[in-house]
């Protein structure tokens, strides 16, 4: 059996249980990676017992991406060199192999940049920045990609940020954990915005069909912030946000004010060092791709997917509300088999 979506429903319900400048400014168009100055973080809250030590809850400490999110971990880091981290997380296979100029290109910021990153972790220089990661986190070059043309190559650099989604997910106790506080907020707001409207669309859509109560927040203006108040009033404990660059403005300051209301604040966003991460509880990141003119999204919204996975989960009667949505769409003769 099957529901909207081809979202299987024989589920087994009754287990247990993220170019520009030196300034690192972006555009909306082929805009990845971190974008704004917002305060030095690491992802998943620190405070957050399911969180894993890589600052983006992988559990997955010999993997090279979080190797490398350990070794960002207690520095305080400019936008630019979080933009140089993200860039390096995303090519972590790479990193021992690449030349300062090369990274450089690859996070599209300057190489004197690049020096006073690897000056900022404490090392003398980009030197031995790579002379270290290539001791600590030995890693063979990823194949040649140069016979492919720049379609093939997008879609092969979204095959690689599936792969390190499925690492993160090694530990899947951040998931599980954002799973339990969505399912146990009565209304459960979305919020989406820009680029990221799509994701929390498509969240909210297939959560209707299992939680009581879904509210969808994807457009901007100042009736964000009413229809957050009027949620928490009605009873809501948690906001979850789907979070994509370019990074508005509107959505750090959505997240500050719903944190304010007491809301507990989960955040989909492209990597850890993402500007929404100081005002997130529990960030969840999955990296976009920027290889075409329009990022591509592939890994939040399959991260989106695994979420509301998690949630059904925590709702007892997530199985009979899909069951009944199925029964009533068969009746209605709602979809063309």
């Amino acid at each position: 059996m099957s529901v909207d979506g081809n979202t299987s429903v024989n589920r087994g319900m009754d287990r247990d249980m993220e170019t520009g400048p030196d300034s690192g400014e972006t555009s909306e168009a082929n805009g990845g990676g971190d974008t704004s100055g917002a305060g030095d973080t690491n992802g998943a809250r620190a405070d957050d017992p399911s969180a894993g030590g890589d600052g983006g809850g992988t559990g997955v400490p010999d993997a090279p991406a979080g190797r490398l999110q350990a070794l960002f971990e207690g520095h305080r880091l400019t936008p630019t060199q979080r933009r140089i981290a993200h860039s390096m997380v995303r090519r972590a296979a790479d990193v021992p192999f690449l030349s300062s100029v090369e990274l450089a290109e690859l996070a599209g910021v300057s190489q004197p940049s690049v020096t006073r990153f690897a000056v900022a972790l404490g090392f003398d220089g980009y030197p031995a920045l790579r002379k270290h990661l290539r001791e600590v986190a030995p890693a063979e070059p990823a194949p040649d990609t140069g016979a492919y043309n720049e379609y093939q190559q997008a879609v092969e650099a979204e095959i690689e940020n599936l792969r390190h989604l499925a690492s993160v997910l090694a530990d899947p106790r951040p998931v599980e954990r954002a799973g339990r506080l969505l399912a146990a907020s009565r209304p459960l707001p979305v919020l989406g915005l820009r680029a990221a409207a799509s994701q929390a669309y498509g969240f909210a859509y297939f959560a209707a069909k299992v939680h009581p109560d879904v509210r969808l927040l994807h457009e901007g203006g100042t009736m964000v912030h009413d229809r957050i108040d009027a949620a928490v009033r009605a009873g809501a404990s948690t906001l979850l946000c789907f979070a994509l660059p370019r990074h508005p403005r509107e959505v750090v300051d959505t997240l500050a004010h719903a944190k304010g209301a007491g809301l507990t604040v989960v955040t989909v966003a492209d990597s850890a060092f993402a500007p929404v991460a100081k005002v997130s509880d529990l960030l969840l990141p999955a990296a976009v791709g920027t290889g075409l003119a329009f990022d591509t999204a592939c890994a939040p919204m399959l991260l989106g997917r695994v979420l509301l996975e998690a949630m059904c989960d925590g709702l007892p009667d997530a199985q009979a509300r899909l069951e009944e949505f199925d029964a009533r769409a068969a009746a209605r003769g709602l979809f063309v088999e």
